[in-house]
């Protein structure tokens, strides 16, 4: 078997979409394991940008096959926009499959997002307000609804029953907003179900036969290691897991299933929405790394905080997601800088902190250790081998590498797939 799992090393938008469509061809099945339309991946197809926010990468290939899996939550009006987009480009999503057990984003889910943001005001988490973290939180309390139940309109009815009375007690008494009825979702739902239907099924039956049968399976996270409700900035974070062990339960695969994990990272670094972030930048280098970096959120648009390279978090992605890989993104944005620096440690009252600390105020106001590199000025987006790059680009790698004490696998050196350097990746591994 071959089941390799993608996850973002930082804070998300690492540029894992690029990644996914690179190496997705020696693939039989990408899965998506977690999260909804919260997350955003770009991929540069046959000269044409598209931006997918739901369907796995791996739709641009036509052998592979495409799963939403078990761990994420699904807008299916999102969902079927998405598809018709994919159909209008002549990208064929008659392979995409649905487990039956992703839970569903219902209209007020979305509402209460974005209520609960504007009553935290000035301490608000910074959500997308897509419904995603009251879905998850309707899944974990057993009050939600899945893909299974567009199949049944009876158990739909009867699962809005009994979950409208408490949701629109919250939004007319606490939010003083519309409240819904059991007639008008269920027509809205019982109309997406229709199209839906044809690709809902048991993926996790599908998964595993496919990984016994010896086909290779690419297990697709979203967001980044920085944002798990777990292992991340709590409370800045999402409502899943986009870590390795995520794609375990959110896919419905053994820890044996894995045998590869391929970490992304950016050459620098990024964050969207509140949150610390010790590195970041608020002078000319941070406007300059937005403006080439072309630094906005596929999700929302919004401006992207950036920072420079922070190996602590790196580290930590390392650990936690047992990687044995990482990719490097977007290498070719810090071309042109004089000096490049690199957070190799945080200091916080004359203490040194070479892990994460486990104190959030410790975090919050840490400064970062930082080490200075020499830059490059060549331009490095016609590079396709490690030896082509400028002497400092390949020092700065090598340093990376060293920090994470992980092999740098895949360098980025522009956005489309051919401006990639495949220093250690194998074709078929």
């Amino acid at each position: 078997m071959a089941g390799i799992v993608l996850v973002g090393a930082q804070w998300g938008d690492e540029g894992k979409g690029k990644i996914t469509d690179l190496i997705a061809d020696d693939f039989d099945f990408v899965v998506r394991f977690q999260g909804g339309n919260n997350a955003g991946h770009t991929v540069i197809h046959a000269g044409r940008t598209l931006k997918l926010h739901l369907i796995p990468s791996g739709i641009m290939y036509p052998h592979i096959t495409p799963i939403i899996g078990n761990g994420c939550v699904i807008d299916p009006k999102v969902l079927i926009e998405e598809m018709d987009r994919l159909e209008a480009d002549d990208i064929s999503t008659h392979r995409l499959l649905i487990s039956c057990n992703a839970h569903l984003i219902m209209p007020y889910h979305r509402d209460l997002d974005g209520a609960s943001e504007r009553r935290l005001g000035a301490n608000e988490i910074g959500t997308t307000k897509r419904g995603i973290g009251p879905a998850y939180m309707d899944k974990a309390s057993r009050m939600g609804l899945r893909m299974q139940d567009l199949q049944d309109e009876h158990i739909l009815r009867k699962k809005l029953e009994a979950a409208l009375p408490e949701k629109n007690d919250i939004l007319s008494k606490l939010y003083d907003m519309p409240t819904y009825t059991v007639d008008e979702i269920a027509e809205e739902y019982l109309q997406y179900a229709e199209r839906i239907k044809p690709h809902i099924a048991e993926t996790s039956a599908i998964i595993n036969r496919a990984l016994k049968a010896d086909q290779w399976v690419l297990f697709e996270g979203a967001q980044g290691t920085l944002l798990d409700l777990d292992h991340g900035t709590y409370p800045f974070v999402t409502s899943s897991s986009p870590t390795a062990g995520g794609a375990c339960t959110g896919a419905g695969v053994g820890p044996k299933a894995i045998d590869r994990v391929l970490g992304i990272a950016k050459a620098y670094i990024t964050r969207v929405g509140s949150g610390p972030f010790p590195t970041e930048l608020f002078d000319e280098t941070g406007e300059m790394l937005t403006r080439v970096g072309g630094e906005f959120g596929t999700t929302t648009g919004r401006q992207r905080r950036c920072g420079w390279y922070d190996a602590v978090i790196v580290r930590n992605a390392v650990q936690v997601n047992g990687l044995t890989d990482l990719a490097i993104t977007k290498l070719d944005v810090l071309s042109g800088m004089e000096t490049i620096k690199v957070a190799v440690a945080y200091e916080y009252e004359g203490r040194r902190f070479n892990d994460l600390p486990c104190h959030q105020t410790v975090f919050h106001h840490a400064k970062p250790i930082y080490e200075e590199l020499p830059g490059w000025t060549e331009d490095i987006t016609g590079c396709r081998t490690f030896e082509e790059l400028p002497k400092n680009a390949r020092d700065y790698i090598n340093f990376i590498e060293d920090l994470a004490e992980t092999p740098v696998s895949i360098i980025a050196v522009g956005p489309s797939r051919e401006q990639t350097i495949m220093r250690r990746w194998p074709d078929r591994i």
